[in-house]
């Protein structure tokens, strides 16, 4: 097994836990917020995607496919369409609201352009500097292992939040 097939299935684990979390819930359980400054299922799968999105596209020297697939223009939400969630007041929170097909579509979607991206990366890869703004400057493997950390997180606690929806 490469570390590519390793990051491969990382994110298989994120897409499938994502997806789970979103299936077959209503918009409106989707919205829910347990308080008022919480976050709902929707914002975090939103965001676990959008960070997907985002990051990898950056270490791949591509654009995202929120913006050249449509995504942004399908969701239709009240943001920057550059926005990925981290800062969000409880009010841009608020404003992520998504079907679950929608959501599940777009996190696959994501995910799709990720593992194109890794099937590229060799071992070597892993070791080149993408970020210098930091000390120690942050490689491309740590960069993924960031990604995949952050996503996990923020499905899992989508999953939790499912669990805490209103009968």
């Amino acid at each position: 097994m490469t570390p590519a097939d390793v990051f491969i299935d990382f994110f298989e684990r994120i897409l499938e836990n994502g997806e789970a979390a979103v299936d077959g819930l209503t918009d409106d359980q989707l919205a829910h917020r347990p308080t008022p400054d919480a976050n709902s299922v929707a914002w975090l799968v939103w965001h676990a995607a959008r960070v997907q999105d985002a990051q990898v596209a950056h270490l791949a020297g591509s654009d995202e496919v929120w913006l050249t697939d449509g995504w942004c223009e399908r969701f239709g939400l009240d943001l920057d369409p550059h926005e990925h969630g981290y800062g969000h007041t409880s009010e841009q929170v608020g404003k992520v609201r998504a079907s679950a097909e929608l959501l599940a579509a777009y996190l696959r979607a994501a995910h799709e352009a990720t593992v194109a991206y890794l099937r590229t990366v060799t071992e070597a890869d892993l070791d080149d500097v993408v970020d210098t703004h930091w000390d120690p400057p942050v490689t491309r493997g740590v960069r993924l292992v960031s990604i995949v950390d952050d996503d996990a997180q923020h499905v899992g606690q989508a999953a939790y939040l499912r669990g805490l929806l209103p009968s």
